[in-house]
């Protein structure tokens, strides 16, 4: 695998471990009580930390672009066993 390649992966890990770790330990005003300001939607974050989604997304990232890359040196799994096509035909 080029290095260009293992990085376009790992950026698309990343994009999706950053979408799948967004909601986690988001705290909304109701739940810690704090003053809305008005016009403000109650679902509204009153924690919200792009550092620690960034750091939890790069952790998650991190351990599935491991076990994509192991998959892929050991071949665990490939296309030809997740190939439906070739039992219905």
């Amino acid at each position: 695998m080029k290095l260009t390649s293992a990085l376009a992966i790992y950026f698309l890990f990343w994009v999706m471990s950053a979408f799948f770790v967004l909601p986690f330990g988001v705290r909304t005003h109701d739940d810690e009580r704090a003053e809305t300001v008005p016009g403000q939607v109650t679902s509204a974050p009153v924690n919200f930390s792009p550092r620690k989604v960034a750091i939890r997304a790069t952790w998650v990232s991190i351990v599935l672009f491991g076990l994509y890359y192991v998959n892929y040196v050991q071949g665990w799994l490939t296309i030809e066993d997740i190939d439906v096509t070739r039992y219905i035909f």
